[in-house]
């Protein structure tokens, strides 16, 4: 991997064991040719392979012997050249290293409060590069000539620095300006810039901050009201905000933290991890509202560190965009775009050359468990079992969108695109492909995308110009992403839980129990559909949902088991709404586990309104009692080759507990195990049918982390070998990954 420092390691290992040769990085990756006694090269060979820089990933390594010596007379670095064939992997961006803080904080060195120190081992590096090799000319520093200081570390192999393409200080590097929202400058001394940020934080101000991937909204997260004046603003009504803690330390003054999340907060790659909170948490109410968790990360930048230091306790930082929009990367479309949420703008003048969001991780059985994977992960490939001899570009679906492009047994995928629904997020999306293409050098010869007709990414598929195009069905695509995440292969069960996605039958699916491989799928058992008044609006409106579940059985009294939902919604509506569901009115068919939480929220009287996507299912999640071991009735009924899963008895059973009086966090825990049950009771039925023992589960809707357990306890406690997600996303920002591998194998069988 370029940018980690791996050929000054080389070098200055050569010459400890006084080697001669070079050390060449190139587009394709290292080559390295060393002089010596045998048992020497053996050493060197085997302390490259066992003891490299802590960001170095050696993926394969070939030895050859040549007796024909060239009788070098040092070991030295050889420049680097592009040989046209790419295969050699970028860094993601990482976090600034202890060293560079250090020197950063000591006021006799030349770089003191600099705040874009770098070396070797920190720093940007997947945003700022336009092309490969990675050298300097091939990144947004071109345009900073360095100082003589700066030059003479680059160049210097012994040096922490060298060949650090961001290498740069206060003579000739990037500087910060302070703006406000008219764009004109407030400070230009970086010092004074600091201060005053800091200073105006304190006053309730909202800051736009310029970062590595992209523009943050800051604010101090322990102000009510600056929190809420951002989420005016950014038409962001209740979705949570993330904040940034100054250490680990301040973390868990307001948050739980396990040993594990500890130290994924505090790596290189310094993801948003997501935390329970404390009961007597400070944080303002507004960043995170009904929610028991808080998405928490640490300064990775060194501006985010004088930034923290000076401020002295939590910010909110959260992306730099109106909501549904793509983050601001670009100064002026900054300036433009977020001149009505922030009043000031702290922006520097290194050019990001790819926005890319921070990711967004937490822990689940110890191990990561991904909920946005992009920033310090991205573009580092996921590792397939078996490679591919085909280039394939996947294209992903509508939310949450990312891409993927397979190369031989890597599978490249996207830093986090965004939901498809507006100009901005598809140039972004398009971009972002040019970009990917470019830096790997690929020119994919088949093209995979969802089946859905009317997504954007379909669309940019059917009208690409590669020729071989493969449509993938969603939750197929959920259940063959979670298998290559865990890099098997073969006849499976895969039980995808979701929200949304086009089925076969040109119904709109999201509760499926399939037998499934690499290849394709049969649909054992699914939810029953149920009518979807009003198409997407029902997904904003979960009372919508609730009532065409019961209405089937109850009819207009259906609208009377929702509590307070007459008291909220007009009765005119009420009555269109009956009117959509009785007639077929704009009520498209669902089978979809999304649904079926958001009808049981709206029933308990947790949530009749979902203000951001899956909203009344988290809430319903916050508030279940873990310790509730009641269910409701689960009834399965054959439909030919199929069974399907009655959704009405767990719904009513439901609404019977809450009119008797039972407590919401009682039903929303009985409700919690139910569907639990109907998962494991889904895999026995078919392992009773097919003696298939493997249970693959991904989707959208195993980001519920009581749920994702109870079903994997129940599914252990059956025998079954259980299967989820570690290295990407359940949701849709890992289908990408699944449809690119359904790609190459379906074309493996043509």
């Amino acid at each position: 991997m370029q940018g980690v420092g791996f050929r000054p390691f080389v070098h200055n290992l050569a010459l400890s064991m006084n080697l001669k040769g070079y050390i060449l990085n190139d587009s394709r990756g290292v080559t390295i040719e060393a002089e010596g006694p045998e048992e020497v090269l053996g050493l060197f060979a085997n302390a490259i392979e066992t003891n490299p820089p802590a960001l170095a990933v050696i993926q394969e390594i070939s030895q050859e012997i040549n007796n024909s010596l060239e009788n070098y007379e040092s070991f030295f670095i050889k420049k680097s050249y592009d040989k046209g064939e790419k295969t050699v992997l970028i860094s993601p961006d990482t976090s600034v290293c202890t060293d560079c803080l250090r020197e950063m904080k000591n006021p006799a060195d030349p770089r003191f409060h600099y705040p874009f120190i770098n070396c070797t081992n920190c720093g940007p590096r997947f945003t700022i590069i336009t092309d490969v090799p990675y050298d300097r000319h091939n990144t947004s520093m071109a345009e900073f000539p360095m100082c003589s200081l700066c030059k003479s570390q680059y160049e210097d192999p012994a040096d922490r620095r060298f060949h650090a393409q961001p290498v740069a200080c206060p003579v000739c590097g990037p500087h910060i300006v302070l703006k406000n929202s008219k764009g004109e400058d407030i400070e230009t001394d970086s010092e004074s810039c600091i201060e005053k940020t800091a200073d105006l934080l304190k006053e309730g101000a909202v800051i736009a901050v310029k970062g590595i991937g992209g523009y943050h909204l800051a604010a101090d997260a322990l102000n009510e009201e600056a929190v809420k004046k951002i989420r005016s603003r950014k038409f962001r009504e209740d979705k949570p905000f993330a904040v940034m803690m100054r250490s680990v330390e301040e973390a868990e003054k307001f948050c739980f933290a396990s040993d594990t999340e500890k130290q994924l907060m505090s790596s290189f790659r310094s993801p948003v991890v997501l935390l329970e909170k404390k009961q007597e948490c400070l944080i303002a109410p507004s960043t995170a509202p009904d929610n028991n968790y808080l998405g928490v990360m640490l300064p990775y930048t060194p501006l985010h560190n004088l930034i923290m230091d000076r401020f002295g306790s939590p910010l909110v930082m959260t992306s730099g965009n109106i909501s549904e929009e793509p983050i601001a990367y670009k100064d002026d479309d900054a300036l433009e775009r977020l001149s009505s949420i922030a009043d000031y703008f702290l922006i520097h003048n290194r050019p990001i050359h790819i926005r890319c969001d921070d990711s967004v991780v937490r822990i689940f059985n110890n191990r990561e468990y991904p909920l946005r994977r992009s920033r310090g992960y991205v573009p580092f490939p996921v590792l397939l079992k078996e490679e591919s001899k085909i280039p394939v570009l996947a294209v992903g679906g509508e939310l949450k969108n990312t891409f993927c492009i397979l190369r031989a047994n890597q599978a490249f995928l996207s830093h986090h695109i965004g939901d498809l629904e507006n100009e901005e997020t598809y140039d972004s999306f398009t971009n972002g492909i040019s970009h990917f293409r470019k830096l790997l050098g690929v020119e994919p010869t088949a093209i995979a995308y969802d089946m859905h007709p009317r997504y954007l990414s379909t669309a940019y598929a059917t009208e690409s110009e590669i020729k071989t195009k493969i449509p993938v069905q969603h939750h197929h695509a959920h259940i063959v992403s979670c298998m290559a995440d865990n890099e098997i292969n073969g006849e499976v069960i895969g039980i995808a839980l979701d929200g949304v996605g086009y089925g076969d039958d040109h119904r709109l699916w999201g509760c499926e129990f399939f037998l499934a491989d690499e290849t394709s799928y049969t649909r054992k058992i699914h939810l029953d559909y149920v009518k979807l008044p009003g198409g997407e609006k029902a997904i904003r409106e979960p009372w919508r949902t609730a009532a065409a579940y019961l209405f089937g059985q109850m009819g207009e009294k259906a609208f009377d088991c929702i509590p307070g939902l007459r008291k909220s919604v007009s009765e005119d509506k009420i009555s269109i709404v009956s009117d959509m569901i009785e007639n077929n009115i704009n009520s498209p068919l669902i089978s979809s586990t999304g649904r079926l939480f958001d009808a049981a929220a709206a029933i308990a009287g947790v949530n009749i309104i979902s203000r951001f996507e899956g909203q009344a299912a988290i809430t319903l999640e916050m508030i279940a009692d873990k310790h509730e071991t009641g269910e409701y009735p689960i009834e399965f009924i054959t439909g030919g080759d199929m069974k399907i899963i009655n959704p009405y008895p767990i719904l009513f059973s439901l609404y019977e507990d809450i009119k008797k009086g039972a407590e919401k966090s009682t039903a929303a825990g009985k409700f919690h195990n139910t569907a639990a049950s109907m998962a494991a009771a889904g895999a026995e039925i078919i392992r009773n049918e097919t003696g298939n023992n493997r249970v693959v589960l991904s989707g959208g809707v195993f980001q519920n982390m009581i749920l994702l357990g109870k079903v994997i306890t129940l599914l252990e406690k059956k025998g079954f070998d259980v299967f989820f997600h570690r290295r990407v996303p359940c949701n849709d920002g890992g289908i990408s990954l699944g449809q690119a591998v359904i790609a190459v194998n379906r074309i493996r069988k043509i």
